[in-house]
């Protein structure tokens, strides 16, 4: 079938749509490494240990892994619109009061409300992508959204050291909370949901080619339950657990890992540990151009996420063993840039699963449900490799784990991910016959 054209106006919403998405993602990311950043000379000021460190640091993520569930139901009912920059509004409230905290209560419930207003950025990036892109541009799409969580990674040490060197840490939080605020103004002045748009029958035909229900409905509790009874639901989540486990073994413990692992000096850590996200950038955006080509190609849009998903997660097994028992730091360090760059092939293959695996008022409510899987990952990932560290002082053997679990979630994934998850309309919902687990 011939590709269905686009309009000058929905162009205009895609590109916008996207450059916004990059920028809110990257302050995403930057926010939450303000602690990470600033923890020697938080933990100074304030009096805070080791451990209590420890604790505010998880907090953020099992805030916003739990806070998945409710995010991407609440995307699909109240729009992208409002949701993200009311999102973006509460998180970035919350780096503000990160500036003006006094004592650990404060700060670890600060942590926590980040955790909550960061939730709906990813899920909302893929129901936008949803809403404006052809079947045969969502890859491409969630590529580039998606490059937002490693350029933001990337750039969060040089910026916020800068901040937080001429400024100190709390004008730091408070800076970047503020910017946040801006963001959160232009995203709802510039971005429109497709409902807020008198589109043209062409442009609405090529908006929802391939969709299994209208675009403007609202997911009901009903239907956000249901997606647990597809094996596919399952499959996400599984397969992102290893992926989001793997990319936070590296997200938090990679410059220490470079220092004592490798006996690298700070200043150098800081400039070598960049490299590996800069691939990671590089990674996502071609994992979603090879999402979309193979569908040009003539593969289904599920096989076309799903196959280079798991190849890429068997691949980051190989090279992340590869960097825990090669001896040269050179090696270590491509192995180590060739896995980032791979996990985010990984990733955008996974987020850009939820729009052709989901009914189309559904998108958000399974990117989250996703998400939410890969950050329990997440949030365990720093605490396993911290034993693991403490019990044997190296790092070799949490680097082994952690390409075990790589493998075990790629082959998971192909095993467990099968068909779309069908509209309600088109199955008997209290059976939940073939279709389901």
């Amino acid at each position: 079938m011939a590709a269905l054209p686009r309009s000058a106006r929905i162009k205009t919403v895609q590109y916008t749509a996207l450059a916004l998405l990059v920028l809110s993602g990257v302050v995403n990311y930057i926010d939450r490494a303000t602690l990470a950043v600033a923890n020697p000379l938080i933990s100074h000021d304030l009096g805070f240990s080791p451990a209590e460190m420890g604790l505010l640091l998880s907090a953020f993520l099992w805030a916003y892994a739990f806070a998945q569930l409710p995010a991407g139901a609440l995307v699909d009912r109240l729009g992208p619109r409002l949701m993200l920059a009311l999102s973006l509004g509460l998180w970035s409230l919350a780096q503000v009061a990160g500036g003006l905290v006094q004592n650990f209560t404060q700060f670890f419930g600060i942590r926590m409300v980040l955790g909550l207003g960061e939730a709906p950025q990813f899920p909302t990036s893929a129901r936008i992508v949803r809403d404006w892109f052809n079947v045969r541009l969502r890859g491409t799409a969630t590529g580039i959204w998606n490059c937002s969580s490693t350029l933001g990674t990337a750039l969060s040490a040089p910026i916020l050291t800068f901040l937080m060197l001429t400024f100190g840490w709390r004008w730091m939080f408070a800076i970047m909370g503020l910017f946040g605020l801006v963001v959160a103004v232009a995203f709802y002045a510039l971005h429109r949901n497709p409902n807020e748009v008198a589109l043209t029958e062409e442009e609405r035909q090529y908006l929802t080619e391939g969709d299994t229900a209208p675009q403007g409905a609202s997911v009901t509790w009903a239907e956000w339950k249901r997606l647990f009874g597809f094996r596919t639901t399952w499959g996400m989540i599984f397969g992102f657990f290893g992926v989001i486990y793997v990319t936070w073994v590296y997200n938090s413990w990679l410059p220490v890992y470079l220092e004592q692992d490798r006996h690298l000096s700070i200043a150098s850590t800081g400039i070598v540990a960049a490299i590996p996200f800069l691939c990671g950038v590089v990674g996502s955006i071609l994992g979603g151009r090879l999402n979309d080509w193979l569908v040009t190609r003539g593969m289904a849009p599920m096989n076309s996420r799903k196959y280079p998903m798991a190849g890429a997660m068997v691949a980051t097994a190989g090279f992340t063993t590869l960097a825990a028992l090669t001896p040269n730091l050179t090696v270590a360090v491509i192995a180590i840039s060739i896995s980032l760059f791979l996990l985010y092939v990984a990733s955008t293959s996974a987020w850009a699963m939820a729009p052709v695996a989901a009914p189309a008022h559904c998108t958000a409510s399974l990117g989250a449900v996703q998400n939410f899987g890969g950050y329990i990952g997440g949030a365990l990932a720093p605490m396993v490799t911290g034993f693991i560290l403490q019990g044997t002082g190296s790092f070799t053997a949490a680097l082994l784990v952690g390409a075990a679990v790589a493998l075990v979630a790629a082959v998971g994934y192909v095993i467990i991910v099968r068909d779309p998850i069908p509209a309600a309309a088109e199955d008997d919902i209290a059976g939940l016959p073939a279709a389901a687990v």
